[in-house]
């Protein structure tokens, strides 16, 4: 087991490096507030495949998945690798006929404006920042807990040196920095996360020993008509794909591409990645498993496998993966949600000063930081946080984006139809113990909540009717 000064000396090394490249990329190029927050047209399919699947895995990745098949098996997991590649695909779909329509765009609570008008403009940055935030805070939190099962650092030591890192190079350059760093990180999160499986195979014994205990005492598990498996892999596909539309990080990054065509290859490409990654990351569950995960560890499933059968290499390797996967959805949550809120300021006050409005981006990044630290060091869940911003999204997702369809479908229509969805779904929605609130069929079932969320509200969004409206200019 490594040291708590070895890991924090190894995860300061590796953060160091990020940093510095993040810084050195942009050092000589100036800064603008267009490069620092959309980078517009300058990004190609291989830069964007890389920095979409770079900001779409994050440190979730080694606790969520691993967690998921102890439970919901492969049925579970293969829902959870789709719903995370839904938003991508659903996003080169989506993201081309934005740029089309608004060619001159930055971000998505601008959209809402232009098309709907303020009310819908300041839900749907609401929505936004809460989303992100929670996001945010759940990453930092999940680095901490990580190097302190492995290695026993502190939890503030390790929140506070990747916010710190992150910081640094997405204050100074920006999405033009987090894209950059993105390539970095994914030219290296790839080959760690096969390494670390292999070495793994190999370490518990090769692969016709890494699940027979399971196989034999749980064969359900490995079912594809495993029913809560089934379920659950039905309900991650509705909310993932659902909140991660109203993440603005996503949407930067369709304004960023060279052309639509480059958008729909990078998002169609990024989306088919996450797939096995997602669900190769989530077979670290069924090997804990395998190995006799004690009762209460499913959730650090593969930071338990790591602690009990790797060695110091392996452990390392894991702690360097788990930085540069939190590293890079970070500084895209970062800059997203500076990049929401400084929009919103152009809004408010049109013709403001860009290089105020720069300062503000950077010290919006600083701000939102903080918070998340301190949430991250003290180790709380956000789970159930997590699963709000789902509800929301589920019921808000149709209704803002089928304006892009609907010249008849108005800000009226768009808010009351998501208000509608987002009712109903909560009347299904469990207590923060997980228990139903009404004693209604169905209630306290995540399935029924997300799926009575998205039909009511798509289904009061396409009723037909309505006058035609065009994209507005109101303030």
């Amino acid at each position: 087991m490594l040291t708590p000064l070895t890991a924090f000396a190894l995860l300061s090394a590796a953060a160091v490096v990020f940093t510095a490249l993040g810084v050195w990329h942009v050092r000589r190029r100036g800064a603008s507030l267009e490069d620092h927050l959309i980078f517009r047209n300058r990004t190609g399919a291989g830069a964007g495949i890389a920095t979409i699947t770079a900001s779409a895995i994050g440190a979730w990745a080694l606790f969520s998945p691993a967690e998921t098949a102890t439970w919901a098996g492969v049925a579970g997991l293969a829902g959870y690798a789709l719903g995370q590649a839904a938003p991508l695909f659903l996003l080169a779909w989506l993201g081309p006929r934005l740029r089309a329509r608004w060619p001159e765009g930055y971000s998505l609570n601008e959209y809402a404006h232009r098309r709907y008008g303020p009310a819908a403009r300041v839900f749907t940055l609401a929505l936004i920042l809460f989303y992100l935030f929670i996001f945010l805070a759940a990453e930092l939190t999940a680095i901490a807990s990580a190097a302190r099962l492995l290695a026993g650092v502190p939890l503030f030591w390790t929140a506070a040196l990747t916010a710190l890192g992150t910081v640094v190079y997405t204050v100074y350059g920006g999405l033009r920095a987090s894209i950059f760093t993105d390539r970095v990180q994914f030219a290296l999160i790839v080959p760690l996360l096969i390494a670390v499986f292999f070495a793994a195979v190999v370490r518990l014994g090769g692969f016709g020993a890494l699940f027979d205990r399971v196989a034999a005492e749980s064969p359900q598990l490995f079912s594809l008509r495993h029913r809560p498996g089934l379920e659950f892999a039905l309900t991650l596909i509705i909310a993932i794909a659902a909140a991660n539309l109203f993440h603005q990080g996503f949407w930067q990054r369709v304004y960023a591409a060279r052309d639509s065509a480059t958008v729909r290859r990078a998002y169609l490409a990024g989306g088919a990645l996450c797939i096995p990654i997602v669900f190769g990351a989530g077979l670290f569950g069924l090997m804990a498993l395998n190995r006799g995960l004690e009762p209460g560890q499913a959730s650090v499933a593969f930071f338990a496998l790591a602690s009990r059968t790797f060695p110091p290499s392996l452990t390392a390797a894991a702690l360097v993966l788990a930085l540069a996967l939190v590293m890079s959805s970070a500084d895209t949550l970062l800059n997203g949600m500076a990049s929401a809120l400084v929009s919103e300021q152009a809004l408010r006050r049109p013709g403001s000063d860009a290089a105020r409005a720069l300062r503000a981006a950077r010290l919006w990044t600083i701000l939102l930081a903080l918070p998340a630290v301190a949430i991250a060091a003290r180790g709380y869940s956000v789970l159930y946080l997590f699963l709000i911003a789902d509800l929301v999204c589920a019921g808000a997702a149709v209704p803002i984006f089928y304006g892009l369809f609907s010249s008849r479908h108005t800000g009226r229509r768009a808010l009351g139809a998501a208000a509608a969805g987002i009712a109903v779904g909560a009347l299904f929605f469990p207590k923060p113990d997980f228990t139903p609130w009404l004693p209604l069929p169905g209630a306290g079932r995540f399935l029924i909540s997300f799926g009575a969320a998205l039909l009511v509200s798509a289904a009061a969004a396409l009723w037909p009717g309505g006058k035609r409206e065009g994209w507005t200019r109101r303030i």
